[in-house]
């Protein structure tokens, strides 16, 4: 129940929050309550997947990109998440999500989500997503002009083209779903 209240909180937030640009960074607080907890006490690693679920939801509301959603019937899916675990988030304890669009191609948007807590990072996440038109794979500069927001990608940092390279290990092609 308490993650309904989370994403209700977080979606009529977003409404009345600064409107952000693409490359813009949402920041969203959170608090570690008891039904985040694992066995050993502390976050449990599949919450942390959750929790970056509000974070997108936030930057696609504030970006504009949840109205056209909604508008053209577009629904996001998830292709790839890999997430390193740094230190542990206590209960009761508060906490930063920091969520930011840091490149794309023609097809997937790659995000960077950093949990935070007093200044220092405790897990960061790399996000490969995309967009679904119906029956079709939304390309993304039809999102980009949906938006009014029309730009360039920034060049993929080297880390992530290594994670995205790496996923061709598995035997799929990078950048294809």
């Amino acid at each position: 129940m308490n993650l309904l209240f989370r994403l209700v909180r977080v979606v009529i937030a977003a409404f009345f929050r600064r409107r952000l640009k693409v490359l813009d960074e949402s920041v969203l607080r959170f608090i570690v309550w008891p039904n985040d907890l694992d066995v050993n006490l502390h976050m449990n690693n599949g919450r942390y997947l959750t929790i970056m679920d509000l974070g997108r939801i936030d930057l696609t509301v504030r970006t504009g990109i949840f109205g056209a959603m909604i508008r053209r019937r577009w629904s996001p899916v998830v292709g790839t998440v890999t997430i390193r675990f740094r230190k542990s988030l206590l209960p009761f304890r508060s906490y930063r999500l920091i969520t930011r669009v840091v490149c794309w191609d023609d097809k997937w948007t790659y995000m960077e989500q950093r949990f935070e807590r007093k200044g220092e990072v405790v897990a960061t996440a790399f996000v490969k997503a995309l967009f679904r038109a119906r029956k079709r794979t939304l390309r993304s500069r039809e999102l980009l002009v949906a938006i009014g927001q029309e730009q360039r990608s920034p060049h993929m940092p080297p880390a992530l083209e290594a994670l995205r390279l790496a996923e061709g290990l598995s035997g799929e092609k990078p950048g294809r779903a």
